[in-house]
């Protein structure tokens, strides 16, 4: 039988781009592949796939490089990357959008305007939309429209065949159920290679957006007025806030409504008389523009950087408050944060069982994040990170799936709640051999849960 060739565009270590190549958005954890085969079709991926079986070579799939844990990457192996796979069909009378799974979600935000369309997904322009999705995908139409992966109608995915090495099979809610659900916040990389998804998408046209800033002293007043408020106001505003070290002496609350300024400026009313706001902005703009106001390039450069996450199911207590205000007077540098985005709404209103994301209840996701300059340092700001969050989970619950964290223990139950032995069954008929492999996959029944 003839060997499989690898095809598309080919990167190894001698080529003059391969640093290039091989970097993802964490500078922390360096990762030195072998090759790397940027597909430009779904017959690379296939081949891809086959040529590593027959050869025995580790592979990761690797899409947007956003990865927070690196787990698109490995030492020596292959990578099978996707992100030259960018082609994004419309069809506007049926509100369907055809995505290649190599697509950037600002270049998605930027076609899908042209039909007067969207879809609820995140805020940063250069991240995959496919990693986003699987992992469930959270962003500013979160309570109006929903997790990105409740747009999803359908998906390509390559799985392992045992004759073959690999095939391409078409997944949704009436073929192939039950991987359809897995992906619908099971997170990227466990059960095959996605190389095309098929989104429903929602008019959209004007927003209003809004963001308002505070000092340092207003912390607890602002912290409780906005937990309070932001999950359960109309659902077509959501909102997010951030909060900084004491020395940087910034809050920062931003947010988006379906609707005019008008309406946004009598639902921020509550927000408005939360302790004495620095600077205050309310607009009305084309989607499109909100977009580009929301997307923050600079944060989200390849940097050296550790991050983390949990859920909020109710309003933290005076003592939680008191130990995120203690942790960002005491952080490691002017770059950590605590950032929270409300959910509830859209979001809300699918049980944790309909789709593999599981934290349908919660109210807040919250994100605990420090980046860094010199190598010395990584060790006091992991440190930092993790006390943050065992500290607070008490009153929080779980992970965000697309935000890992490699010093979670357990991080099946952690990102996956209640879903994790269904999700396990799921992997065992699609991928028994576990094929399809990283740091922190969904293992088949039959190992071990850590491994």
């Amino acid at each position: 039988m003839e060997k499989t060739k690898l095809t598309g565009r080919i990167v190894t270590r001698d080529d003059p781009d391969y640093n290039e190549a091989r970097t993802n958005i964490n500078l922390s954890l360096e990762r030195y592949p072998d090759i790397i085969v940027f597909c430009q079709n779904k017959q690379d991926a296939l081949n891809a796939l086959k040529w590593a079986r027959e050869n025995r070579v580790p592979f990761r799939i690797r899409g947007g490089r956003h990865s927070y844990e690196n787990f698109s990457l490995l030492n020596n192996g292959l990578v099978i990357d996707l992100s030259e796979m960018k082609k994004i069909t419309v069809n506007q009378d049926k509100k369907l959008a055809y995505i290649e799974a190599g697509a950037e979600l600002g270049e998605v935000y930027r076609t899908l305007w042209q039909y007067g369309l969207t879809l609820p997904a995140g805020t940063i322009a250069n991240v995959g939309l496919t990693g986003l999705t699987l992992g469930g995908g959270i962003g500013l139409l979160t309570r109006a429209a929903g997790l990105t992966c409740d747009s999803l109608v359908q998906l390509e995915m390559i799985v392992a065949d045992e004759k073959e090495g690999a095939d391409l099979i078409t997944v949704s809610c009436s073929n192939h159920p039950d991987l359809f659900w897995a992906s619908q916040g099971g997170g990227g990389g466990n059960f095959g290679i996605v190389t095309s998804m098929t989104f429903k998408a929602v008019p959209i046209s004007q927003v209003s957006i809004f963001s308002i800033t505070w000092g340092w002293d207003d912390f607890e007043e602002v912290f409780n007025t906005w937990q309070h408020w932001a999950p359960y106001t109309d659902d077509r505003l959501t909102s997010s806030i951030e909060f900084w070290p004491k020395e940087v002496n910034r809050i920062e609350a931003l947010g988006q409504f379906v609707g005019p300024k008008t309406e946004l400026k009598k639902l921020l009313k509550p927000l408005l008389k939360a302790g004495s706001p620095t600077s205050g902005m309310v607009k009305t703009m084309p989607f499109i523009e909100a977009v580009t106001f929301f997307n923050s390039p600079g944060g989200n450069q390849p940097q050296k950087m550790k991050r983390s996450g949990s859920f909020i199911e109710k309003p933290l207590s005076e003592r939680a408050i008191s130990t995120i205000k203690h942790f960002l007077e005491h952080a490691p540098n002017q770059n950590a944060s605590v950032w929270q985005q409300a959910l509830g709404g859209a979001a809300g209103r699918i049980a944790p069982d309909q789709t593999a994301f599981y934290y349908r209840d919660a109210i807040i996701a919250q994100e605990y994040l420090t980046n860094w300059t010199s190598p010395g340092e990584k060790r006091q700001n992991v440190r930092w990170i993790e006390g943050l969050r065992t500290s607070l989970s008490r009153e929080t619950m779980g992970d965000y799936v697309n935000w890992p964290d490699i010093e979670i223990r357990n991080w099946p139950r952690t990102y996956y709640g209640e879903n994790v032995e269904r999700l396990r069954r799921v992997k065992t008929k699609y991928d028994p051999e576990n094929v399809f492999r990283f740091e922190q996959s969904i293992p088949p029944l039959r190992r071990s849960l850590f491994f």
